[in-house]
């Protein structure tokens, strides 16, 4: 199967896609275009759906990715590192071509960023640790300390576990509205008590708040498409043993 990466209109011709399932190598329960190194997957497999993933991006440009922790740090890429020697970081920052900056989730939103004027790219995981951590600033401010302006970066959210989808508990919802009473918008009343999270709509409104230029968000459920994407949350809820990520990926034009 064609691997069709989703684009966002507002980075325009920065060569970037949300990638999701289809396409790869894998098979069983994380069948289709499986990048996770951590996964329980055969390993060969996922280092040919990464390469694939790459090429479909950035033909021929050197995947950087992290050892995400669901943390608001960030790192600058001034070249491409070892799978196994991946720094801990949840956002990655460069100026080089060369370099496809790639971002692994399974529910979590990825954040696509460009300055094309600076030639500065930045791909970061929010995970709601790492949104209300400051993932959002902490790779805008290293964006601009490498010689962006916030005022001319552009940002894509791509897909994510939607509120439809996105069943908390009020301790969670507690933990937000004391950050930001202005949070409580993002929660809807779900079943028995709980609330119902809008990440995307949090994430989207860090960027806001952040000053950026342009915000897509693609509104597209992680959770509710299972043909198309990987999510923790469902293999979690239909007990599979193991679970796939997709991959986000954002280049310098060559």
């Amino acid at each position: 199967m064609t691997i069709e990466p989703i684009r966002a209109a507002a980075l325009g011709d920065v060569p970037h896609g949300f990638l999701g399932r289809r396409g790869g190598v894998s098979t069983g329960v994380t069948a289709g275009l499986n990048v996770g190194l951590g996964s329980a997957d055969d390993p060969e497999k996922v280092r040919i759906n990464r390469r694939l993933a790459a090429d479909a991006v950035s033909p021929g440009s050197a995947l950087v990715t992290v050892h995400q922790i669901h943390s608001p740090d960030v790192v600058f890429a001034a070249g491409a590192w070892p799978d196994d020697a991946r720094p801990h970081a949840d956002a990655i920052v460069t100026d080089r071509p060369g370099l496809v900056l790639g971002i692994l989730t399974a529910d979590c939103a990825p954040l696509l960023f460009a300055d094309t004027a600076a030639g500065i790219i930045g791909a970061a995981h929010a995970g709601w640790k790492g949104a209300i951590g400051g993932v959002v600033e902490a790779t805008v401010a290293e964006m601009e300390r490498r010689g962006a302006d916030r005022s001319r970066i552009a940002a894509a959210v791509g897909p994510c576990i939607a509120r439809r989808s996105y069943e908390v508990d009020e301790g969670f919802l507690r933990r937000f509205a004391e950050a930001d009473p202005e949070n409580e918008r993002l929660f809807g009343l779900g079943k028995e008590g709980g609330y119902q999270f809008d990440l995307e709509g949090y994430v989207v409104s860090r960027l806001a708040a952040a000053g950026l230029g342009r915000i897509e968000a693609l509104g597209q459920d992680t959770y509710s498409q299972p043909d198309l994407f990987y999510s923790y949350r469902r293999s979690t809820h239909r007990d599979e043993p193991t679970y796939g990520r997709q991959i986000s990926l954002v280049a310098l034009p060559g």
